[in-house]
């Protein structure tokens, strides 16, 4: 239907060739000295079940790939991906736009915490300012050649999610969950926002799956058991994950050492990345 349409009805519209317009991208255009060749999300129906943690890994297993990667942290009011990373310096300004961080291992990262005078400060802002910073993200920060940009999105279905599936080219999305059959319903909700979206979800990655002891080598559920393979199935999505609770891992995330962590429960989802074209 075309914005000149008053009727409400294409049988009484008078507009030559209507039905056959198409709505206007949304899409902000990227920093014009950057080349990002994918773009993935990272999304959880609910907080608190490790979506950050799972966009560090993603990031930091495709650097160690031979590929550039980036994170672009959309989850403005509370960002934690340069903790995870042990990353202290703020973002600069360029003549071009901002400079991202550096990771250790190189790993491109932008995020608001870099530009705040301190780690915590409260972003108190209204909905359409923090999405406006999330596009500011994309348009204004030299990211350079990037191969995989990973996007950390806040939890639940609302602005800046919204904002992230019309305002940037993604390849896809990750979905982040935890084994409570409640949390299924949330993935749910997630799945169906994708597909709203037209965004292919890329895999299900279920978190604190399991707890393997170190003394006898067992499995346990602590969580329950898992519901990730039901959701799966049923939307017809080919990749998961399952991630188990790792002490270890939680702390070297605490300590800014996620870089230094060696987690293959990913390696599915990096191996399918992987067979794709990087080329857009």
């Amino acid at each position: 239907m075309s914005e000149q349409c008053n009727t409400g009805s294409c049988d009484r519209c008078g507009v030559e060739n209507c039905g056959d317009r198409k709505p206007a991208s949304l899409q902000e255009p990227l920093n014009k000295h950057s080349n990002v060749k994918k773009v993935i999300g990272v999304v959880s129906g609910k907080g608190g079940v490790g979506k950050t943690l799972v966009t560090s890994l993603l990031a930091v297993s495709m650097q160690r790939a031979g590929y550039q990667a980036a994170i672009l942290d959309a989850d403005v009011t509370g960002p934690s991906i340069p903790r995870a990373f042990g990353i202290q310096e703020k973002a600069r300004a360029g003549e071009f736009g901002l400079l991202p961080a550096k990771s250790k291992t190189g790993i491109s990262i932008m995020s608001t915490n870099l530009l705040l005078e301190n780690d915590t400060d409260p972003v108190i802002w209204r909905g359409p300012i923090i999405a406006g910073m999330v596009k500011q993200f994309w348009t204004d920060v030299i990211w350079g050649d990037i191969d995989y940009m990973f996007v950390d999105l806040p939890p639940g279905t609302g602005d800046v999610p919204l904002t992230v599936f019309q305002s940037l080219p993604l390849d896809g999305i990750v979905i982040v969950t935890s084994p409570q059959k409640l949390v299924g319903m949330i993935v749910e909700k997630a799945v169906n926002m994708a597909s709203a979206m037209n965004i292919p979800v890329l895999a299900l990655v279920e978190n604190m799956s399991f707890f393997k002891c170190p003394d006898c080598g067992g499995r346990h559920s602590v969580f329950g058991e898992s519901h990730v393979g039901e959701a799966a199935a049923k939307h017809g999505i080919d990749i998961v994950c399952k991630l188990p609770i790792n002490p270890k891992l939680a702390a070297a995330s605490d300590a800014g050492t996620i870089e230094l962590f060696e987690e293959d429960s990913l390696n599915p989802l990096i191996s399918f990345l992987e067979k794709r074209e990087v080329q857009k």
